[in-house]
């Protein structure tokens, strides 16, 4: 019974055995077809990146079709060289030089051999594909600009490194990434995601279909479209108005935070970033160490704020109780302190207290309210860093936590700055050693993004929302906490309508009043920056940089706005006048002071850039 039991199991064994076999060899061929199979190739199918508009729906960005001719190095076959490099307009050395780099990134996964060829060269090399194993047309989109303008704030596309590619496993040789800007700030948004279509091969290398037959094929998502703050108009107005000049205007919708507009000059037409054209394109704006087109000065320029800086002194003055609005000063021609120093002043009728002390921007009113304001504390040093916390109150001295992609900190002192620069025994310096902070002129540095928050913050009578450029995303309002709860500054409301009706004064008899616009109530306030620069090792001033903040109308304001001439003189010459411009186009649309107009648009500083500095370039905040 047990030799039976054992035949049986034998004899089941191998008829189970045999069934299977003649299954799988004779019944299914589905394991005869996948022994074929030696590969699976990978295709991405590129969305379109999403489109960008203006806050009135004007389109400033879009896509057209691009194609890069890949190559996967493993399966490389031999081919004519010449035709092929004639084809594509490149000398073989090159082309030796890409494959070479191609297949030490990876045998296996495909590398760009020619970027972003015309429809012209696509349709012509469509032809020949079939000559050239290892080689395929990747299409892509680059981006189509629908204005001339905002380059500094749009940024650009670019090819990812092999760094970037390490980092994160989405890009991929050959993928474009936003490297400025809005194409950077907001890149996940635009991006969109990737189709992929997974190909089997055979052992031949020869494509036998979708894989699974499509089972795990995606298509893409393209990315969604953007709507930016800026106002295309005013945007290119102002970009009009500072050609042949250096500086930067920023304007801001004090109710919102929004970024009206944000320029910066000298700068570069958009297209000149797309397509192949790009990095030659890139590298001659990029060693222009002299008009630094790729600088933002809008947002990374740090300068001394100048007079506009006064009315943040008079603020604090009025927060600390050193100083009250009737308190009056005397001037003769400015501010004598120790034996010999004195901070001077233009002509202007004196005593004065603070409302016409801000219209005639008068620098011993001011000195006299920043001592009192610092001495009433047990030490200056003590003064100073109370000082500072009402600065940064403001924005001042640190990032605004926008949502730009670049920007400087400028800098707002401290004690420490001064007990290590001073160097005084102890410690002992006085206030008057640091009495050029009062008219803006010390060791205060700003950006002109920050000058108008600032502007903005005062228009609002003491609160700020943080400036941003984003308004939707895919036709979708943004409600992010950051910008649309209102940040509040340390000085008290009931304080601010003295220094306002200070402000409205520099328009009505001040130091702006050929600047007024009719029907426009303008608060503002000009200024003249000193400006240094080191030649052959040696401090030489140069000329004064010119400065204006302003906002309208006096009640509910609709903008608020900061303007830098590098070198512009004083503050009604250039900055007050463009200043004054940009706020009537905002408000109105139109401009009935043509004379003013014709005046900014006729005059030009390229002589004043052009003097000669011992050969050295000129440099910025030294």
């Amino acid at each position: 019974m047990r030799k039976l039991l054992l035949y049986l199991i034998i004899i089941s064994t191998g008829i189970i055995f045999i069934s299977r076999l003649f299954y799988l060899q004779i019944y299914n061929t589905s394991f005869a077809a996948l022994s074929e199979d030696n590969a699976i190739k990978v295709l991405y199918d590129y969305p379109q990146r999403g489109a960008i508009y203006d806050r009135n729906g004007k389109l400033l960005v879009s896509n057209q079709p691009s194609y890069d001719v890949m190559v996967i190095p493993r399966e490389l076959k031999p081919f004519d060289t010449l035709e092929f490099c004639s084809i594509l307009k490149i000398t073989k050395e090159k082309l030796v030089k890409r494959l070479r780099k191609a297949r030490v990134y990876s045998p296996r996964v495909p590398s760009v051999v020619i970027p972003q060829l015309t429809k012209d060269e696509y349709a012509y090399l469509q032809e020949k594909m079939r000559k050239f194993d290892g080689f395929y047309i990747q299409k892509r989109s680059l981006r189509d600009y629908q204005t001339t303008n905002a380059s500094n704030v749009l940024g650009y596309i670019g090819e990812v490194n092999e760094s970037l590619i390490n980092k994160n496993p989405y890009y991929l040789s050959g993928d474009l990434i936003g490297m400025q800007g809005v194409e950077k700030q907001y890149e996940n948004e635009l991006r969109g995601i990737k189709g992929i279509k997974r190909i089997q091969k055979d052992r031949f290398n020869r494509d036998i279909g979708p894989y699974k037959s499509g089972r795990y094929d995606t298509l893409p998502v393209n990315g969604k479209d953007l709507t930016i703050t800026i106002d295309e108009e005013l945007q290119a107005y102002g970009q009009k108005l500072m050609e042949n000049k250096r500086g930067g205007i920023v304007a801001i919708e004090p109710s919102s935070g929004e970024i009206l507009s944000l320029i910066t000059a000298p700068t570069y037409k958009p297209e000149l970033l797309v397509g192949r054209k790009r990095s030659p394109n890139f590298t001659k704006l990029y060693y222009d160490t002299i008009a630094k087109p790729l600088y933002d000065r809008g947002v990374k320029g740090e300068y001394p704020p100048g007079s506009p800086f006064k009315a943040l002194t008079a603020l604090i003055g009025l927060q600390e109780g050193a100083v009250d609005t009737q308190e009056s000063f005397s001037c003769n021609h400015g501010f004598r302190y120790g034996r010999k120093a004195k901070l001077g002043c233009h002509a202007h009728r004196s005593p004065l207290n603070m409302i016409p002390g801000i219209a005639q921007s008068c620098n011993a009113y001011f000195a006299n309210v920043y001592l009192k304001t610092i001495n009433k504390y047990d030490t200056p040093q003590e003064g100073i860093d109370n000082w500072k916390k009402h600065l940064e109150s403001f924005g001042l001295g640190n990032y605004l936590g926008n949502d730009l992609s670049s920007g400087s900190k400028g800098l707002v002192p401290n004690s420490k700055l001064y007990n290590r620069q001073h160097n005084y025994p102890k410690n002992k310096w006085y206030a008057t050693a640091t009495i050029s902070n009062a008219i803006g002129q010390g060791e205060v540095l700003t950006t002109p993004i920050q000058l108008a928050n600032m502007t903005a913050a005062i228009a609002n009578r003491g609160h700020y929302y943080t400036p941003h450029i984003i308004k939707a995303i895919d036709g979708k309002a943004i409600h992010i906490e950051n910008y649309t709860k209102p940040k509040y500054t340390t000085i008290d409301k009931e304080h601010f309508e003295p220094v306002i009706e200070g402000l409205h004064q520099v328009f009505v008899q001040g130091t702006a009043r050929s600047l007024q616009v009719e029907g426009i109530d303008i608060c503002g306030k000009t200024g003249t920056a000193e400006n240094y620069t080191k030649i052959n090792g040696k401090r030489m001033q140069l000329t004064d940089h010119s400065v204006f903040i302003a906002f309208a109308p006096k009640d509910n304001p609709k903008i608020a706005l900061a303007v830098f001439i590098e070198n512009g003189y004083w503050g009604s010459r250039y900055a007050g006048k463009i200043a004054s411009l940009m706020i009537e186009k905002h408000i109105r649309g139109t401009i009935s002071r043509t004379d003013l107009e014709d005046w900014v648009l006729t005059h030009s500083l390229e002589e004043e850039y052009a003097k000669p500095y011992s050969g050295e370039p000129f440099k910025i905040n030294q």
